[in-house]
């Protein structure tokens, strides 16, 4: 079956936040995390399907979804998840502020890998929670978490660790050992982990694995919420369906407490979009899985290219990490803003001498934007 990547659809006066977010000015928005790709057939047609239906009352999670999250985590991780493990979320960054409010208390807190994700951040700051930063060490031209540098910073009032895999903004996908030693300092300081996975389904490099942190072992299961959605693998982020994994009943009992009253109940057509895509969607998956290990190896080739510029291949996801320390520009993002190019700041991630390049666009757009990288690295101002 053949799917049209290079196809571009006109976002720029839609409801697009990524394409609104600069108006008319000749900018091009590569920066929040959602692709520019038409969707999968399957779930256009699922939606139609729905939607002629004529109707949109209350509605129940659909048996449907929850034998979707099932088959999934089985046949792509290998993790058997009993049905009653499941909170469905209307989105992951929810989850993440409902594990610092549900498993700390307001003198206690969190620790995270620096940079991150900028809910991670967020959550602990708009809960009132402190955060001690985790830094990423570059190693083997991979981006991973060092635990250990941060044991001397410890007080014993933390409770919840934060982690992120493949890492966002880094790209790495964690093997197996790399998760044990987490598991380890998690076992060492009697915390409860949350793991958000969102990008589980998003792995470029050839021979890699994506292993669920709670599929280590009983203990990393009874100890942790796995955060997922489809959202971000089949371009359907509006559409909010998500779903926490939490196996232990009294971490789960919490979760659905904190959450009571607040958090809203997922969308109907959320939950329509995300089964079709887990279900039928795999050919479009592994069509545009190519197409992005492509756009990857073009722009990390030619970002290492350029002067006072690197970057390492991400292992997973559609978001680049490029280092432009060496740049004698008080911030690189504002600089190539100036350029005509919208990348998200690294300030906004822990670290203001990189910027992340979302590189889930046509190829063309892609090259268009490598092409301003230059012309700005060349006029320097």
């Amino acid at each position: 079956m053949a799917f049209n990547f290079d196809q571009r659809i006109d976002r720029r006066h839609s409801d697009s936040l990524k394409w609104r977010k600069y108006g008319d000015r000749d900018i091009l928005p590569l920066w929040i995390a959602d692709t520019d790709f038409h969707v999968a057939d399957c779930i256009t047609e699922a939606l139609q399907t729905r939607v002629s239906h004529g109707i949109f009352g209350y509605g129940v999670p659909p048996q449907a979804f929850t034998e979707a999250v099932i088959e999934r985590m089985s046949s792509h991780f290998n993790w058997q998840i009993q049905p009653e493990w499941l909170v469905f979320l209307p989105g992951v960054v929810t989850g993440l502020n409902l594990c610092v409010r549900a498993f700390t208390g307001s003198d206690e807190g969190t620790i995270a890998p620096t940079p991150i994700y900028p809910p991670f951040r967020q959550a602990a700051k708009l809960a009132g929670r402190t955060q001690i930063s985790a830094p990423l060490q570059l190693q083997h031209q991979r981006w991973v978490v060092d635990l250990d540098a941060v044991e001397h910073e410890l007080t014993g009032k933390e409770k919840l660790l934060l982690l992120c895999n493949p890492q966002n903004p880094g790209g790495t996908v964690y093997r197996r050992e790399e998760l044990e030693a987490q598991l380890r300092f998690a076992q060492r300081h009697e915390l409860v982990v949350c793991s958000d996975e969102i990008h589980c389904d998003l792995i470029l490099e050839p021979g890699v694995k994506h292993i669920p942190f709670a599929s280590l072992s009983e203990d990393a299961a009874q100890r942790s919420i796995t955060l997922l959605s489809p959202s971000k693998s089949f371009n359907i982020a509006g559409l909010g369906a998500s779903v926490a994994i939490i196996p232990n009943r009294e971490l789960r009992e919490r979760f659905n407490r904190e959450r009571k009253g607040i958090v809203p109940d997922v969308d109907i057509l959320a939950f329509v979009a995300a089964t079709a895509a887990w279900q039928h969607g795999q050919p479009w998956l592994d069509a545009q899985l190519e197409y992005l290990r492509s756009n990857r190896d073009v722009l990390t080739q030619h970002v290492n290219k350029l002067p006072g510029l690197s970057m390492v291949a991400p292992e997973g996801s559609y978001l680049g990490w490029i280092d432009a320390g060496k740049l004698k520009v008080a911030s690189p993002a504002l600089f190539f803003e100036k350029h005509g190019l919208g990348f998200s700041p690294g300030r906004d991630f822990g670290d203001d001498k990189f910027i992340r390049v979302n590189f889930g666009c046509q190829r063309a757009l892609l090259n268009e934007a490598l092409r301003r990288m230059t012309l700005a690295l060349a006029i320097g101002r």
